[in-house]
């Protein structure tokens, strides 16, 4: 019998183009860079994206090389296996994408699909549609495109926060809204927007705060829930969020793949957490993987492939707030 051939990594970076530029308090984007890994082994391949932790200073290049130190230290005795490659790299968009392909690897050899290897759905997944920051005429028109879809997640700044709120609110009257203020805020103004959330039917705002000045929400008493995102990264970030948030958002590229991610999702479940599933870009292929965390989350925000002129082929199907889950050929 021949030896098995000693795995192989492939990582490119590719570009996927935006139907239009979107817009967060931090930052303008106007494409969404991904690097697409593929592990082969066996004569089968499995393949992961990742968009990367924009904010901590990742990118396509620093991703890129540090998938390469990954794959030098291959030898004809390694073997697929993500308890493998948790020690060769930190948290982050690297791993992730390494840990989605074996993922992917894993469920192309076993012929069992990923989410029934850990017993979840992946299918009939309802999100929240985001708007990205614009002014309260554009988001009012984006709200009133949305038609049936009652979910709504609207970025919000440290500018005209009231007006494009109230905007999207009488565009949208019986949609269900959440708000992501990423970081913008101070304390006081969250304390100032409270009335005017609450009038508005919001009842959660994801990371008033700027991540290195959150312990001011230790002294937030009020009704709405918080929700961690540049706060939360991994396991390792729970204890930090306690009494300052009710709610923690899992991305994929924060956790550095669907393992810690689904590792995560328990152990914040455990400590009286809310879920939320969320994504930093990209294609349906970064999005599948994220489908398996979504059906333990009560909040979901992966609309990302909806942003881009055209997805990667075989991509996930959106109905209205549904996505199907994913063909084998895209993914698990």
């Amino acid at each position: 019998m021949n030896a098995s051939k000693p795995m192989v990594i492939e990582a490119r970076a590719k570009t996927y183009a935006l139907k239009r530029p979107f817009r967060i308090a931090s930052s303008l984007y106007v494409d969404a860079p991904v690097v697409e890994v593929t592990v082969r082994h066996d004569g089968v391949a499995g393949r992961g994206e990742a968009a990367g932790v924009d904010y901590v200073g990742e990118n396509c290049a620093i991703m890129l090389e540090q998938i390469q130190q990954v794959a030098s230290q291959i030898d004809a005795t390694t073997r697929p296996s993500r308890a493998w490659l948790k020690p060769l790299l930190p948290p982050g968009g690297a791993r992730n994408a390494l840990d989605c392909a074996l993922w992917d690897l894993e469920a192309k050899h076993s012929g069992v699909r990923a989410h029934d290897l850990v017993g979840q759905s992946g299918d009939g997944i309802v999100t929240h549609i985001t708007i990205g920051l614009d002014t309260p005429e554009v988001m009012a028109k984006d709200a009133l495109s949305f038609g049936e879809r009652a979910l709504i997640k609207i970025k919000l700044g440290s500018e005209n926060t009231r007006d494009c709120l109230r905007a999207v609110r009488a565009a949208a009257p019986t949609a269900q809204i959440i708000v992501d203020a990423n970081q913008s805020w101070t304390f006081e103004q969250l304390l100032a927007m409270e009335g005017d959330l609450l009038a508005n039917g919001v009842t959660l705002v994801e990371q008033p705060l700027a991540a290195d000045a959150d312990d001011g929400l230790l002294d937030y008493t009020g009704p709405l829930r918080l929700c961690a995102d540049e706060s939360s990264h991994d396991r390792s970030s729970l204890a930090a969020l306690a009494g300052k948030y009710s709610v923690i958002n899992i991305k994929l590229d924060k956790t550095g793949g669907l393992t810690e991610a689904m590792a995560l999702a328990d152990a914040a479940s455990a400590k009286g957490f809310g879920l939320m599933v969320g994504c930093m870009g990209g294609s349906s292929l970064g999005i599948a993987p994220a489908l398996i965390v979504a059906a333990k989350c009560e909040i979901v925000d992966l609309d990302c492939p909806l942003q881009l002129r055209q997805d990667i082929a075989h991509g996930l199907h959106f109905s209205g707030h549904r996505i199907s889950g994913p063909s084998p050929s895209l993914w698990g």
